[in-house]
């Protein structure tokens, strides 16, 4: 894949594309470079984040909603304004249990969100 060329500097939600990542899951990029991205995720109640796992570090930040959270064998109940980091390989995944939304950050890039396009 070719180099990505950075975002915007603002972005407004209102015109920016949603995509279908999943049964009861939706995602909007918010703003890349070739190190960083952010995007929010909205989940609906029982919607599946399944379990994988990434070369990427990832921060998460809790807007709104309950979660239970694996993060490698550990599992918790998160809900709005908690967060997480998961490092670089460790498994990972989410179940919702009330609708709600995360924000996402990635570092470096998720080019393969790109790449689905």
């Amino acid at each position: 894949m070719e180099a990505l060329k950075a975002s915007k500097e603002f972005l407004f939600s209102s015109e920016l594309p949603w995509e279908e990542v999943g049964p009861g899951l939706k995602r909007q990029i918010m703003g890349y470079d070739d190190k960083i991205l952010m995007a929010r995720v909205l989940f609906e109640k029982g919607a599946i984040g399944t379990v994988h796992e990434h070369h990427h570090s990832q921060a998460t930040y809790v807007v709104s909603g309950k979660f239970e959270l694996q993060v490698g064998d550990e599992k918790k109940v998160i809900g709005p304004g908690d967060g997480f980091y998961i490092p670089p390989h460790v498994d990972h995944g989410a179940v919702c249990l009330e609708a709600g939304e995360l924000i996402d950050v990635f570092s470096p890039i998720r080019e393969d969100f790109f790449d689905q396009k």
